[in-house]
């Protein structure tokens, strides 16, 4: 930030923008009064920003009115929050305290601000690692405002997007520790609390920073592909409009188009190519049900569906039906994938009014909608969700720093539905064990399991439980938890029951833990000394001299030690660097090729660093890298939309480094990559397949693997390339032998 006096244009640029939002928050307040109130914010905070401008030169104050916008379009919050937008950086940035804020508009809008004037002083910490449990003792204390007030969170999050909006005058190690951030933490949570365009937004400023050249050339794709179909789902729409308006709905239709990051994200989970996203389009069918109707809200949106699929031929794998299960966000729909007269497929997607609020302003129109007396069944998902972050968070027995990644998984985790022997429906997470559901019925039933019955099948509790299935619990009296339950329970109650039961023992799984890390480390060549507890401490995130815990969790399972040398490069005393390294572009020597893959590339430039390939993500010269630099120098060089660089860059933003692919054709490195192929079985393909890329790409193949079923094969080919322009030249090369349908580069 800089100050200087404004000029003209300044002043009208800060008067045009909050017209603009001042017109927003008039459609919100209730009346004059409340308005008044977001009048008042607003001067009170351009006075105490004026003259300060942001890094992109524009006045500081459009910043808070941005955010201030969000809040009211976005999320559809009041005046009460929206006048803490507008007031969110005042604390922080200039001579006025909380009590002045207080005494001018009450406490409310005082302890929202007070609030957000914390949540920043946190993630714009970056003090040394003695200091990280004061750190996550704060970021639990802002995380329980979900349950004391989320608008805090709310409006955090309209920071953070507005934040994102204009990352690109951020210095390029700072802009990945907010992306990664980003990522990590803030786009679960705004999946989680319903705010659709807010986490789509973001998604898209990610993949565009991150993937440059990926998001160009979907989006590229996706401008074409609307421009040729604009036509077809215009004439898709006209058959159902009319026997909608035929059955007397009220209803609007809106066409959409899967955002870029959505597509990109199928094309690396499923491995396919953007031709091979067959629901690229969508329609929105959103109708007032009618209230005089005997049919109820869900019963009506199946007199659509049936409308519909009279019309359209529709696949009945991909019907999701959120109206009956609503998701544990609230998103209530019907969703259903069918094909038009011109052979497309397009989804369609059913909701009424009240559930499209929900859909798009999340937690917010959840609240009103219930607040305005609208209690559905399925109401209370959203508060059950909060009150279980509550009870993880005001948990003593949870280490302070385990806390982001505990919040993390419990964002990112989808949850099923399974059934008691009676047939009563319980909700539980996705990859949950019959164990894992003994201890959600009751501490007592998980303690004495010794068996599961699913579906009428014996199981054993280590079973993963899907969707419909029904779980019997066998039990034995004299039965008690095993340390190898440790080994393979997923929620965080069974484990925490299950360690509680060993903390008696402790003594005895710290000798065990510190046998097997000794053992573990003799493998690879190391010592257990002091050096290398550090490292392991730091990188496991556990408290620093608490070397007890650290033997403690191997002893007991909860740490695995398969990325042992990983985990020992990466956790290191804080470096706090941050300027941009250029490490010579494939002039370093591979070393032991056949030792978990990794490549080390010894720095040219004689800085006293090594550069180590990442393994999780084998970057290649020519993509989006991000590194890390260890206590001994080394830097570890990820791709930086990988998701293992996101998380160590959400939480340890000063070890950040921005390596530099440096150019040279007179380069002889050779970097490890994955191809998956489908395509049409024939006779030879496989050795066509491999003599091009041996003899006439002289490419060096290290595994290839082909299944065939049906006269259809699928498989990867593990190769050396030098850089990505070489593997662009290849996949497009094999995708011209006959047969071969899709070539991917996929993770290992």
């Amino acid at each position: 930030m800089s100050v200087s006096e404004f000029t003209q244009a300044d002043y009208e640029v800060i008067a045009r923008d909050y017209a603009d939002l001042k017109e927003a928050a008039r459609k919100r307040c209730a009346n004059q009064n409340e308005l008044d109130v977001v009048q008042k914010a607003f001067e009170f905070a351009n006075e105490a920003h004026k003259g300060v401008r942001r890094r992109s030169g524009e006045p500081y104050i459009l910043h808070p009115i941005a955010v201030a916008k969000i809040v009211v379009c976005n999320i559809g919050l009041g005046y009460k929050s929206i006048s803490a937008a507008l007031l969110h950086d005042v604390v922080e940035d200039t001579d006025y305290t909380v009590d002045d804020i207080r005494n001018l508009f009450g406490d409310k809008i005082a302890s929202l601000v007070d609030g957000l004037t914390k949540i920043k002083t946190v993630l714009d910490n970056e003090d040394k690692a003695k200091q990280k449990s004061m750190q996550a003792e704060n970021f639990k204390r802002i995380l329980l405002t979900l349950n004391d007030d989320v608008r805090v969170v709310l409006i955090k999050l309209a920071d953070r997007l507005h934040n994102c909006r204009t990352i690109e005058f951020m210095p390029e190690y700072k802009r990945e520790k907010i992306l990664s951030e980003t990522m990590f933490i803030f786009i679960p949570l705004a999946h989680r609390l319903g705010l659709y365009e807010v986490k789509s937004e973001m998604e898209d400023i990610w993949l565009r920073y991150k993937e440059p050249e990926v998001f160009n050339d979907i989006t590229a794709k996706i401008n074409r592909n609307i421009s040729d179909k604009e036509k077809e789902i215009d004439a898709f729409i006209l058959p159902i409009s009319n026997a909608l308006k035929a059955a007397g709905f009220n209803f609007e239709i809106k066409k959409r188009v899967k955002t870029p990051y959505s597509i990109w994200h199928k094309m690396v989970t499923k491995n396919i190519t953007f031709d091979q996203i067959y629901d690229l389009y969508a329609v929105r069918i959103i109708f007032s049900p009618e209230t005089a109707s005997h049919e109820s809200e869900r019963d009506q949106c199946y007199h659509v569906f049936s409308i519909i699929t009279g019309i359209y031929r529709y696949k009945s794998d991909r019907i999701r039906d959120w109206v009956k299960h609503p998701k544990n966000n609230g998103y209530e729909a019907l969703h259903c994938t069918v094909m038009s007269d011109s052979g497309i497929w397009i989804e369609v997607q059913i909701r009424t009014r009240r559930m499209d609020d929900i859909a798009e302003k999340g937690i917010a129109a959840h609240w009103a909608y219930k607040k305005d007396g609208f209690v559905g069944e399925n109401d209370s998902e959203m508060d059950k969700w909060i009150n279980k972050v509550k009870e993880i968070l005001v948990d003593p027995d949870v280490n302070a720093l385990e806390l982001l990644d505990i919040i993390h998984n419990d964002l990112t985790t989808s949850d099923i539905f399974v059934f008691t022997p009676k047939g009563d429906q319980k909700r539980i997470q996705k990859g949950a064990t019959a164990l894992d559901f003994a201890y959600s019925i009751h501490t007592e039933i998980g303690n004495r399991a010794i068996a599961a019955k699913v579906n009428m099948k014996l199981v054993p509790l280590s079973y993963e439980l899907r969707t419909g299935d029904q779980v019997e619990i066998i039990t034995a009296e004299n039965e008690k938890p095993k340390r190898e339950w440790l080994q393979f329970l997923q929620t965080r109650k069974a484990k925490s029951i299950v360690l509680d039961y060993f903390k008696g023992e402790r003594q005895e799984s710290i000798r065990i833990g510190r046998k097997m890390l000794s053992e573990q480390l003799a493998s690879i060549g190391r010592k257990l000394d002091q050096d290398t507890v550090n490292a392991l401490l730091d990188g496991y995130e556990i408290f620093e001299g608490d070397e007890d815990e650290l033997y403690f969790r191997v002893g007991t399972g909860i740490l695995k030690l398969n990325n042992l040398e990983e985990i020992i490069r990466s956790g290191s005393v804080r470096s706090g660097k941050s300027r941009p390294w250029n490490f010579g572009w494939f002039k370093g020597k591979e070393k032991d090729r056949n030792r978990k893959n990794s490549y080390v590339i010894d720095d040219v430039n004689d800085t006293g660093h090594k550069y180590v390939i990442a393994t999780c993500c084998n970057p290649i010269p020519g993509d989006s890298v991000v590194g890390f630099m260890a206590s001994d120098g080394t830097i570890t060089v990820h791709k930086k939309s990988c998701p293992v660089a996101n998380s160590i860059a959400a939480k340890h933003g000063d070890r950040i480094v921005v390596p530099e692919w440096k150019g040279g054709e007179t380069s002889d490195g050779s970097f490890l990559v994955r191809l998956s192929l489908k395509g049409f079985d024939r006779m030879g393909i496989i050795n066509e397949i491999s003599r091009y890329i041996s003899l006439v790409m002289s490419v060096n193949i290290r595994r290839f693997y082909l299944g065939t079923e049906g006269g259809v094969f699928e498989g990867y080919i593990d190769l050396y390339v030098h850089d990505r322009e070489d593997l662009e030249k290849l996949i497009k090369k094999l995708k011209k032998i006959e047969g071969i349908q899709s070539v991917v580069r996929t993770d290992m």
